[in-house]
C-alpha cells in the first residue's frame, strides 16, 4: 500500500436533516491519479469540499499530507490546487483573470508573470488574448485547470473537468492529467460520473453512491477476472455446438460493439496518446 497523502475516516456531512455523506472512508496515495466515480448528486463535490475546507464536516477526520491537528490540516490545504467550476470575469482575458487569482493566492508580484506564462503554456492558452466571455467550454475548462496549477501545488483536485466537452476535448484533458502525474509528480484526484473517462487514466478508483463510498479498487483490480479467450466466428451456433461437444462450458457471451470514443477516433483518423 502506498503512502497516503489524503485520508478521510468516517466523514459525515449533513445539510439540515439530509445526510449528504455517510461515514466516508477514502485514501488517496501520493503520486496517484485517483478517480472518484459516481452519478451527479452522489456526493463527489461534497467530498472535495470536505478536503478543501469549503464546508465543515459534522463528524469524522480529514488528514492531508499526514496532518495530525486542525492547524496542520489548515496549513497543508495550501498544497492543493483545485478546479471546482469555472468562475472568471467575462470582460477579462485569460492572463488578467489569472493575475487576479494569483494575487488572491499570494503569489509574489516578481514571480507572477513567469508563473502565469508557465500555466497558460501547459494548458495551451498562452496566445489567447480575447475576453473570457467568448471562450468555448473547452477553453473555459483549460483556464480553470491553469488557475488550479498556479503556485505548482503538490495535489490537484479536478471536479468533472471533462463535463460537456467534445471527444477531442475529453482526450486533451486526460492527457494533461497524465502529464501532471508523470512530469510534475502531482497527486491528482479527478471526478466523473462516466467510468469510461477514467478507466485508462486513473491508478485507483473510489465508487460513490448516495453519499456512501462503496468501494475503492486499483487499476490492477479491474484486470482480475476469470481466464478467458476471445474467439470471433462466422457461425455462432456451430461454434456453440463444437465447444459443447468438446466438454467446454460457455460461461459468458458478449455481443461486442465499438465505444463511441473508438467510433469517433476511427472517423477522424487518429488518437492523441
Amino acid at each position: 500500500m502506498g503512502e497516503a497523502i489524503i485520508k478521510l475516516d468516517q466523514v459525515v456531512k449533513n445539510y439540515g436533516s439530509h445526510q449528504v455523506l455517510k461515514n466516508v472512508d477514502m485514501q488517496v496515495n501520493k503520486g496517484d491519479i485517483y478517480g472518484l466515480v459516481g452519478k451527479n448528486g452522489a456526493g463527489k463535490t461534497t467530498i472535495f469540499k470536505m478536503i478543501l475546507g469549503l464546508s465543515e464536516r459534522n463528524s469524522g477526520n480529514v488528514s492531508i499530507a499526514g496532518s495530525k491537528t486542525e492547524k496542520e490540516l489548515y496549513q497543508n490545504r495550501g498544497k492543493i490546487g483545485f478546479l471546482v467550476g469555472t468562475k472568471f470575469y467575462g470582460y477579462m482575458n485569460a492572463r488578467n483573470n489569472l493575475k487576479y487569482f494569483a494575487t488572491v493566492k499570494g503569489i509574489p508580484a516578481r514571480e507572477m508573470k513567469k508563473e502565469i506564462d508557465r500555466v497558460l503554456t501547459i494548458v495551451g492558452l498562452q496566445n489567447v488574448k480575447t475576453p473570457f466571455k467568448g471562450y468555448s467550454l473547452g477553453m473555459q475548462q483549460r483556464l480553470g485547470i491553469a488557475n488550479a496549477l498556479l503556485g505548482n501545488p503538490e495535489i490537484l483536485i479536478l471536479d468533472e473537468p471533462t463535463n460537456g466537452l467534445d471527444p477531442q476535448g475529453i482526450a486533451d484533458v486526460r492527457n494533461m492529467i497524465k502529464r501532471f502525474r508523470d512530469e510534475f509528480g502531482m497527486t491528482v484526484i479527478v471526478s466523473s460520473h462516466i467510468l469510461g473517462e477514467l478507466e485508462h487514466t486513473a491508478d485507483k478508483f473510489g465508487f460513490v453512491h448516495e453519499g456512501t463510498l462503496l468501494r475503492e479498487i486499483t487499476h490492477d483490480d479491474l484486470k482480475e477476472k476469470e481466464p478467458a479467450i476471445e474467439i470471433r466466428v462466422d457461425d455462432l451456433e456451430k461454434a456453440r455446438k463444437l465447444l459443447s461437444d468438446g466438454g467446454v462450458r460457455i460461461l459468458k457471451e458478449v455481443e461486442e460493439q465499438s465505444s463511441l470514443e473508438d467510433f469517433y477516433f476511427d472517423l477522424v483518423g487518429g488518437r492523441t496518446e
